[in-house]
């Protein structure tokens, strides 16, 4: 999961280097993972898009993704 986000957000960002993604996995298979995405100040913008689309977009794929496997995942975009 973490190599997918990585793998979106350097897609997005004008500085991918930036990029970092952490994980707190529930310790339960109910509980929920949550992953942190932070990117540069100036990239920011980029990830959330006009009005939080591409933010909206990101998490969709993060929760299909997570459904796939039998988990329930969040992903939480860091300033």
């Amino acid at each position: 999961m973490e190599e997918l986000i990585t793998y979106v957000a350097r897609s997005l960002v004008e500085n991918p280097d930036s990029v970092s993604v952490a994980t707190h996995v529930g310790e339960d298979t109910n509980d929920m993972d949550v992953y942190e995405l932070t990117v540069a100040q100036g990239d920011l913008g980029r990830v959330i898009g006009r009005h939080g689309r591409t933010a909206r977009a990101l998490r969709a794929v993060v929760r299909a993704a997570a459904v796939k496997t039998g988990r329930k995942a969040q992903l939480e975009i860091v300033e």
